[in-house]
């Protein structure tokens, strides 16, 4: 234990691959935040019925979570360990 302790790790404590993974998790969130855009009224005395579509009401949060999830994903998971040969 007293191994673990004394070894000192440089650089950042994650890894590049997880930073890739963190952006792309990023951009699926902006992809839910783009999905949910529109459907605003031409004139305040109407009503515009898109703001209750599917894409709007289902599918951009879902994809907002997933985005966020994978943003978690990508920071909590470890690095694979490369095996070292002898």
């Amino acid at each position: 234990m007293a191994r673990i302790l004394n070894e000192k790790k440089d650089g950042f404590p994650i890894p590049k691959d997880n930073y890739k993974m963190i952006l792309i998790g990023f951009g699926i969130v902006v992809i839910g935040f783009l999905l949910m855009m529109g459907g605003g009224a031409d004139s305040p005395e109407t009503f515009n019925y898109d703001i209750f579509s599917f894409r709007r009401i289902t599918l951009a949060p879902i994809v907002v979570l997933f985005g966020f999830g994978f943003v978690f994903w990508g920071i909590m998971r470890k690095p694979k360990e490369k095996e070292e040969e002898k």
